[in-house]
């Protein structure tokens, strides 16, 4: 892929958030190849980070949870954050709508959010702008980019599919991420 964004991002931290009920899953792995492409194409110097639901899910619906509450804060902190899920009964997972619910009102303010569905059947398209986008933005989330939706049959060649993507949505994810966080990507640059 040779698109790039109009300006450079090196402080830019790009997180992935896999909702999908078991780990080390295709979303997963799509979710962070997605973010490794956003990463590198915003000229990010940071590593991308993974939090994958899966690996503590009992905990989320328990009255403590210590690694909940540390992926809530990785999460919170990101400035790109990729929000996958599989298609569950035509919408996102219940994993993923219990940990963000954990989140207050705004609890995603400040962060440039990428909702990526994967899904067994191309019916399920519009799952991640009818169901998801509307998630992440009620949580204070800015979603400049259509929601990446991809089909089973896709994953085992993401690139051409991630890049028409990034074609058509790249330049308006790279503004927002110069206009939410301008002073901090330059004390990253400095």
């Amino acid at each position: 892929m040779t698109y790039q964004t109009s300006s450079q991002h090196p402080g830019a931290r790009v997180v992935v958030l896999s909702g999908n009920p078991r780990a080390g899953s295709r979303t997963t792995a799509a979710a962070v190849h997605v973010a490794q492409e956003t990463a590198r194409l915003l000229g990010s110097e940071q590593a991308v980070e993974t939090v994958e639901l899966a690996q503590f899910a009992a905990e989320i619906l328990a009255d403590v949870h210590p690694a909940a509450d540390a992926a809530l804060g990785t999460v919170a902190d990101a400035t790109v954050l990729v929000v996958a899920t599989p298609v569950y009964k035509a919408s996102y997972t219940g994993l993923l709508k219990a940990f963000l619910d954990l989140y207050g009102p705004g609890g995603l303010s400040g962060v440039v959010a990428v909702p990526v569905v994967v899904s067994g059947n191309p019916a399920h398209a519009l799952v991640g702008e009818v169901h998801l986008r509307p998630l992440l933005v009620e949580l204070g989330a800015v979603v400049p980019t259509r929601a990446l939706t991809l089909v089973e049959s896709q994953l085992t060649d993401l690139d051409p599919v991630v890049g028409r993507w990034w074609s058509e949505g790249g330049h308006a994810l790279g503004a927002q991420v110069a206009a939410i966080a301008p002073a901090e990507l330059a004390e990253a640059r400095a």
